[in-house]
């Protein structure tokens, strides 16, 4: 995002927030501000990302609607930060990125003044899902005030009704999918059609999908953007899952223990299963007292077993595939460059946090240099030249192992048959 657009977009961030803790109502002020300034803290650290994707796009497609693009751009933040406070509600996590979540932050105030551990817990869950509910309410408010005609706020807001329920329908499937059978059939489907319904339909097709509305794009061109936003968000995922299992937590922001502890069922783990080595690593999953030395068994038998490379190699696919299908269809210049972009930076921030195969069983309590630190840190800064990094290389296989359950037809099946073009709202 332009620096331009970075100050717009946080402008109209602190206006919308500001605005809902001056609102009038009955509600006691005290209560009102105290979920609102907890919601602010939480939108604080965020690259803008989505906000940056959704300008870029508008622009690229020659948008001449740049005070709205700004202003939903805005209500995207709104709606990520109320999907992350209620996510960690669900996942139970009282930490993000090394300090407490919202959740964590009321059940830890509470507590000091004498609450017991589960109560104190109980009021953190009340505040995360009701903080969430507020910041979607103030991000739809947001888009359906925005400054476009008529015809295409109604759109925006179908997208928006459309994402809302695609995301929940995602985070359900993801929690079901820790209920059944870890070797269920079919396993790896499911964990990458959560991944699409809960990362890329928001994160990515979203502000594809709004920035070229604003920009009064016609069916067949939303329709290439949602594939290509699939195609991102599932690339995304996978990233996001390896970092989770084999990234230092001191660069990640994310536990290094939470997704064993949990057993959490990801593409990864479902590749696992259908190797020699899922029978040493099945009872490693989902102990909720999984110690540091059976987490480095763990990361050992994911990558000597395949599992690590393996994903490593689909989430590039699906990064440098999006790229490939902008230049294909013709997209214009800009936006393709913006992509470029985006999967530049997801595959230098893997490349950064990821450790070697060779050392990703180290211990996490080991220290961490200072160069890796600083590159850490300006991976989340930079805006990095796409022809200088390996998502500018040949497309990879999609299917390492022909003999296992592929998720890369799948993805395209799923993005190809569900688009606007067909359907009048996004996947």
């Amino acid at each position: 995002m332009s620096t331009p657009d970075h100050r717009a977009v946080d402008r109209e961030i602190a206006r919308l927030l500001t605005g809902a803790v001056s609102a009038h109502g009955t509600a006691p002020s005290t209560g009102r501000r105290d979920l609102w300034s907890a919601f602010a803290q939480a939108t604080d650290d965020g690259k803008r990302f989505r906000p940056a994707l959704l300008t870029a796009t508008h622009r690229a497609l020659g948008g001449l609607r740049g005070e709205a693009a700004v202003q939903v751009a805005a209500a995207l933040e709104l709606l990520h930060t109320a999907f992350v406070v209620q996510d960690d509600v669900i996942d139970g996590d009282l930490m993000r990125r090394g300090v407490p979540s919202l959740p964590g932050r009321f059940a830890q105030d509470v507590q000091q003044h004498g609450t017991s551990a589960a109560e104190a817990r109980r009021y953190g869950d009340a505040a995360g899902i009701l903080a969430g509910d507020l910041g979607l309410l103030t991000a739809f408010r947001a888009i359906a005030r925005c400054d476009a005609p008529a015809p295409v706020v109604e759109r925006l807001l179908d997208l928006f009704e459309t994402t809302v329920h695609s995301s929940a329908i995602g985070e359900l499937a993801d929690v079901r999918l820790q209920l059944g059978p870890t070797e269920q059939p079919g396993a790896l489907r499911e964990a990458l059609a959560v991944a699409e319904f809960k990362t890329a339909v928001y994160s990515f097709q979203f502000p594809l999908h709004a920035g070229a509305l604003l920009a009064d794009a016609d069916s067949e061109m939303l329709g290439v953007l949602d594939e290509i936003g699939g195609l991102l968000g599932i690339g995304f995922q996978l990233v996001d899952d390896l970092l989770g299992m084999f990234g230092d937590e001191r660069l990640t922001g994310k536990s290094a223990l939470g997704d064993l502890r949990e057993g959490k069922r990801t593409a990864l783990i479902a590749h696992a299963t259908t190797t020699a080595q899922w029978p040493q690593l099945r009872p490693l999953l989902g102990e909720p007292d999984l110690d540091a030395a059976d987490a480095r068994r763990a990361r050992a038998l994911l990558t000597d077993s395949g599992s690590r490379a393996w994903t490593e190699e689909l989430a590039r696919w699906h990064l440098t595939s999006a790229v490939s299908s902008a230049s294909q269809h013709g997209l214009p210049s800009p936006l393709v460059h913006a992509l470029s972009t985006v999967t530049d930076e997801i595959l230098r921030t893997a490349d950064l946090l990821l450790p070697p195969e060779s050392t990703a069983t180290a211990d996490t309590d080991a220290g961490v240099p200072a160069e890796a630190t600083e590159k850490a840190s300006a991976a989340s800064r930079s805006t990095a030249d796409p022809t200088s990094h390996p998502a500018s290389r040949s497309k990879p296989d999609p299917d390492p192992d022909p003999n296992h359950d592929s998720m890369a037809a799948p993805s395209a099946e799923r993005t190809n048959a569900r688009t606007p073009a067909t359907t009048g709202r996004p996947s």
